[in-house]
């Protein structure tokens, strides 16, 4: 077992990677359905190895559980190509920060589909990030691509928020690998359904930075991040997931040269903020990307 502080580098080294995937959109000149396909494909290759090299069981235990996780892996490509297309109408800085809004649709839907208790932190938590989202958003003329791009992120965060309360029940059977990999294989198949064959004649380094996207940002980053749990507190492992955005944001600046405005940096520390606070002992909404 890793010793606390090399588990902390492997979840500070997975939220890097995750928000690293971010640029991803301004890399590849590609539809974001096919940028996701490419990335949930090579995922899933890179899970069946990790999963069959350490040995562990993937077998669904019901036609019923297989269901399900299909209907999840439809989810999750619908959850990525809003993201990866929020960031293609707007910036990566927009895209990562309305995407993190997350946690209020999380508040606001999980005591529909729990029946759990409504606190008043849960409303101060919406609130704010409600608050961090409007700042983000720095046009809204009908039309305007960045506000578009920023719609598309919160319907990103909302389907986000979806898939976690909806994986609940899986991970009390499953281990997160597992859940990883079969959401992953069933979203990259519905993507080949619906993915005109014309837009998959791709470029030998498009292939290859989906590679790295799938591989290294989604399927090594998502062992990484499973395993520092093994020794971190969640919450500890939360705190550390609400800087995705932050270092996306720093990233896209220094290989972009994307830099956000007063008003987008003002609405991300907010959102960011508010993140970290939700992320406390018993309070835990952040999940990983």
């Amino acid at each position: 077992m890793a010793r606390p502080s090399a588990a902390l580098l492997q979840v500070h080294t997975s939220v890097f990677l995750f928000g690293l995937s971010g640029l991803f959109g301004k890399f590849l000149a590609l539809p974001a359905s096919v940028i996701v396909l490419g990335r949930t494909g090579f995922a899933t290759l890179a899970l069946a190895l990790v999963l069959a090299l350490g040995r562990r069981t993937v077998r669904l235990r019901s036609p019923r559980d297989g269901l399900g996780m299909a209907l999840l892996g439809g989810l999750l490509a619908f959850h990525w190509v809003s993201f990866f297309y929020s960031i293609q109408l707007a910036t990566v800085a927009i895209g990562l920060l309305t995407f993190s809004s997350f946690p209020v649709f999380v508040t606001l839907l999980e005591p529909l589909l729990f029946k759990t208790a409504w606190r008043w932190r849960d409303g101060a938590i919406a609130a704010l990030v409600v608050l961090g989202v409007a700042l983000v958003i720095p046009d809204y003329r009908l039309g305007s691509a960045t506000a578009l791009g920023a719609l598309w992120g919160l319907l990103s965060g909302l389907s986000f928020a979806l898939l976690q309360l909806l994986n609940k029940g899986y991970r009390q059977r499953y281990s997160a690998l597992a859940i990883a990999f079969y959401q992953d294989l069933f979203a990259c198949l519905s993507l080949l359904v619906i993915t005109p064959l014309a837009s998959l004649a791709i470029a030998p380094q498009e292939v290859g930075l989906l590679l790295v996207l799938g591989v290294l940002c989604t399927a090594v980053a998502h062992t990484l991040f499973i395993e520092s749990l093994a020794v971190l507190r969640t919450q500890t492992a939360s705190v550390v997931s609400a800087l995705e955005p932050v270092y996306g944001i720093v990233l896209a600046a220094l290989l972009l040269g994307e830099l956000p405005a007063l008003r987008t940096l003002a609405g991300g520390s907010l959102i960011v903020g508010t993140t970290l606070w939700a992320s406390r002992p018993s309070e835990t909404l952040a999940e990983i990307d």
